[in-house]
């Protein structure tokens, strides 16, 4: 089941996470939740693309649009990403970017189940478990 697997990917990604949290490292709960969750779309996408095309009898390899949008949103992501004063700003947001890329792929492919479950989890991520950090010791409640 599809939901479970993004689940699992968000909640086993939120156990690195909370570790990162405690130890206070910069990419903390969210960061590690959006990057778990981001890794299962694409490869979640990737295996219903080839299904999809599997009996068609066309040759499609759609490893090679995974590969293209993760490079593109991975550079852009990148430069989310800063250091100022001994501090690392930008994480979240660049995995929050690395996921929205993964959701995009999902809806151009037609997948808008997987799209809208991914956003909700996302969604959840990022407003709900930031009284968690707060709680943990965050510095600044600012979006990072």
């Amino acid at each position: 089941m599809i939901a479970a697997r993004l689940v699992l990917a968000a909640g086993l990604g939120a156990v690195i996470g909370w570790e990162r949290e405690r130890m206070d490292r910069p990419a903390g709960l969210r960061t590690h939740m959006l990057t778990a969750l981001a890794a299962a779309m694409f490869t979640i996408i990737t295996f219903e693309i080839h299904a999809s095309f599997a009996d068609s009898g066309t040759n499609a390899d759609p490893i090679r649009v995974i590969e293209a949008v993760t490079a593109g949103v991975a550079f852009l992501a990148a430069g989310a990403i800063f250091r100022s004063q001994g501090d690392v700003h930008g994480l979240t947001t660049g995995a929050g970017m690395w996921l929205a890329g993964a959701i995009g792929v999902a809806s151009g492919a037609g997948y808008y189940v997987l799209a809208v479950m991914a956003t909700a989890l996302a969604a959840f991520i990022l407003a709900a478990l930031r009284r968690i950090e707060l709680r943990l010791g965050q510095k600044a409640p600012a979006e990072d």
